[in-house]
């Protein structure tokens, strides 16, 4: 390989043109939209051609290889072209992977997957190992290739990052969980996204591992035809219900984390770690001391004894399903948002046995309304989260929680979920201090 071109200037573009670079290849990069002031900088300082505001195809086309942004979809213009031109379209996880020859941990899954990435990463990092996180999550894949030289990496990766692999192969691969998602990229059709989440364990062999969710139906029914020499692992829920006892005879790991979802992901990191070659004391003290990224599940401090709980991250009804199942207060409970089509009768038992009340933090709350008016005593609207957390503080008594956790995308009232649960944060932050003054 002498050439490659990439489409698309994001995070994952641009990783791949700074390693394309650092390898000595004739690099070009093509974005159709404006590329970001901090990613063109990138380019510029590194002397890399590029073009945005479209495709020129004649340039595009004078390149051996392509790499895909994972962002890039598949019925692009540019993408068509390509492909009837016979050029060779690769993800950028793949390039990566071409020029990295350490131990590689994998994680996919519809919920869950940056949790146990990050929780991983954490514990072999404590233990002293030289790691490094990426993928989906953080920097790209080739960036950190193109910065650092870890000798393992854990990469979070998507079923869109999968989508276009060949020979990408981690010796150890986790795959979590599979529930409907993405689906207008899969011709929704469920059968095409849980193949596209299976490309994980594809190229793996005898002697490597791939770990999965045991329980889950997606992934059991298509075990059934799932033909690899692979070594698996299943991991079940009835296996870890009192918790994920320790080897040394220590007894149950302490975990840093809520929630029998996260339990299940606990158990997947310590299944990796151990075959990395940590001992069980080196996993203890990572698992304890874990702190989970924002806006999952997060704890932003007590109020007269009332739990504020930011879990923004939670846009779709799996994820508040995990949410709900791990709380042990009663809930006044903070969602909305713009609906993906959700399905909400699965939350039905859980909203009946925790949820004391609801606000829904929204423009449109007709069909949460619709949904949980028969079931939920008292709900209020609002398109305000400063009014939202007060709201949340009057209804509660000590003891409860108020949970955002929205089941939603949060492009009605905010910039994205990162921005919906800092403002949460800050409204709890502010309210705290208000009462606190009044308090003395």
């Amino acid at each position: 390989m002498k050439s490659v071109t990439i489409i698309g200037a994001g995070e994952s573009g641009v990783g791949a043109a700074l390693l394309a670079k650092k390898m000595g290849l004739d690099v070009f990069v093509s974005d159709f939209g404006i590329i970001a002031d901090h990613y063109r900088n990138e380019l510029i300082e590194f002397d890399i051609p590029f073009e945005e505001g479209g495709h020129d195809f004649e340039k595009v086309l004078v390149t051996e290889v392509v790499v895909k942004s994972p962002g890039v979809p598949e019925h692009a213009a540019v993408l068509r072209m390509l492909k009837e031109k016979g050029r060779k379209v690769i993800s950028e996880i793949e390039f990566g992977s071409l020029f990295f020859s350490g131990l590689t941990i994998a994680v996919t899954g519809s919920n869950g997957k940056t949790t146990t990435s990050g929780l991983l990463y954490h514990i072999l990092k404590t233990a002293g190992l030289n790691v490094a996180l990426g993928g989906n999550y953080g920097r790209s894949y080739a960036r950190i290739l193109a910065e650092d030289s870890p000798e393992i990496m854990v990469l979070e990766i998507s079923s869109f990052q999968l989508d276009d692999i060949e020979t990408f192969r981690p010796e150890i691969s986790i795959l979590l969980n599979i529930t409907p998602d993405h689906l207008d990229r899969y011709e929704y059709k469920m059968e095409n996204y849980v193949n596209a989440k299976f490309r994980i364990a594809m190229n793996q062999k005898s002697s490597d591992h791939f770990i999965f969710n045991g329980d889950d139906p997606e992934i059991m029914h298509r075990m059934e035809t799932f033909i690899s020499p692979v070594h698996m692992i299943p991991v079940t829920t009835e296996k870890y219900a009192e918790g994920i006892p320790s080897k040394d005879g220590s007894g149950i790991f302490e975990l840093s984390i809520k929630g029998r979802h996260n339990l299940f992901n606990a158990a997947c990191t310590v299944e990796a770690a151990r075959l990395v070659g940590l001992t069980e004391s080196q996993i203890a003290l990572g698992l304890k001391t874990f702190v989970n990224l924002p806006h999952r599940l997060e704890s932003c401090g007590m109020i007269n004894g009332v739990e504020f709980i930011n879990d923004s991250k939670a846009t779709n009804v799996d994820s508040v399903f995990y949410a709900l199942d791990a709380m042990t207060r009663p809930v006044i409970w903070v969602a909305g948002g713009t609906d993906k089509g959700n399905d909400y009768s699965v939350l039905m038992p859980l909203v009946k046995e925790k949820v004391k009340a609801l606000i829904c933090l929204c423009v449109d709350s007709k069909k949460l309304i619709d949904s949980f008016g028969p079931i939920v005593s008292e709900i209020v609207v609002t398109q305000d989260v400063n009014q939202a957390v007060e709201t949340g503080l009057r209804l509660a008594v000590p003891g409860d929680a108020v949970l955002l956790s929205p089941a939603c995308a949060s492009f009605d009232l905010f910039k994205n979920y990162m921005d919906r649960g800092d403002k949460f944060r800050k409204a709890v932050q502010e309210l705290g201090q208000k009462v606190e003054s009044l308090n003395h």
